[in-house]
């Protein structure tokens, strides 16, 4: 899907509130199609995986199926696949070329323990799910959660190698879901204006400024070696969906845009990569949305911008 520059620029202008619940509305119908589709699945599976590249929007997403899907009687457990991530040793981690420690690789997780615990679950049993402490690179059983599934119960494992074949591979009957931001912005002559994985990046630029205190050149470090990961172990995976979720919102790009370019200004020409002359020369054609206060905090906007009503979870 693509959405087009002059009709955006013309809404922005003209009624940025009723663009953005219109577009919200629509996002909102998409959460309810996928509830529907999963609950539909439910009788094959209790399991639902959830994946999609960085700055995807999965973990509001996530939680909007899990609320829809109590809507539908069916009570949803969502669970963070980072918590099955493997205690790091440096003699066994996997490594990328450079020989440093492969952090994106599906291997840095415990496999063998997701797959048990899926079986477990669809058979009614009790796992203890892990908790992983990211300060110290552990993983504490101490601090690990039970859960059980009852028969109208459903889990939503998320994480960005929920769709590997070495997960759904011995999992076949989960329903499996793939979240992206998969629609770029187009002039009248169909030429990309703006990419899609632009504004993934863009959304992690303002994210991490806002809730990390990262300034934009500590995100364009990583963003090669996140792009290489997707490439590697995400996007490959994505036909095995039963369903794709597009999770750009169209008001995003005139969102974004006041808030990005003055991070993307105060790169450093020395350390500036190409795409952020890129994206800045693709803002120039953008009208910005300024006002961020009818921005509504359930929207999925909010998660990159805050002010989400799921900044608790």
């Amino acid at each position: 899907m693509a959405y087009y520059l002059n009709e955006i620029n013309e809404a922005i202008r003209s009624d940025p509130k009723g663009f953005v619940e219109e577009c919200d509305a629509a996002y909102t119908k998409k959460v309810e199609n996928a509830a529907k589709k999963i609950a539909e699945h439910q009788a094959q599976s209790h399991i639902i995986l959830l994946s999609g590249p960085s700055g995807s929007g999965k973990t509001t997403t996530a939680l909007k199926v899990e609320e829809q899907l109590e809507k539908l009687g069916i009570e949803t457990h969502t669970v963070s696949m980072d918590n099955y991530f493997n205690t790091i040793d440096p003699e066994t981690a996997p490594r990328n070329r450079q020989g440093e420690i492969d952090f994106e690789s599906p291997f840095c997780l415990d496999v063998n323990l997701l797959n048990r615990h899926f079986a477990m679950l669809d058979r009614g049993e009790t796992i203890h799910v892990p908790k992983y402490e990211f300060a110290r690179q552990m993983r504490s059983n101490i601090l690990s959660q039970p859960l059980r599934l009852d028969q109208k119960d459903m889990a939503i494992f998320e994480g960005i190698h929920a769709l590997n074949d070495i997960i759904v591979g011995k999992n076949p009957k989960a329903f499996k879901l793939y979240i992206a931001a998969r629609s770029s912005l187009r002039d009248e002559m169909g030429n990309i204006v703006f990419d899609h994985a632009w504004l993934r990046l863009c959304r992690r630029i303002v994210r991490d400024a806002l809730f990390r205190g990262y300034d934009a050149t500590s995100t364009l470090k990583l963003w090669d070696n996140v792009r290489r990961g997707e490439k590697l172990y995400i996007s490959p995976y994505k036909e095995s969906a039963d369903l794709l979720f597009d999770s750009c919102l169209a008001f995003e790009f005139s969102l974004l845009k006041p808030i990005v370019v003055p991070l993307l200004e105060a790169v450093p020409q020395s350390e500036r990569p190409g795409i952020v002359d890129d994206m800045l020369q693709g803002f120039r054609n953008i009208t910005a949305l300024e006002d961020t206060s009818i921005i509504p905090p359930t929207s999925l906007a909010r998660e990159f911008i805050g002010g989400s009503t799921y900044d608790n979870h």
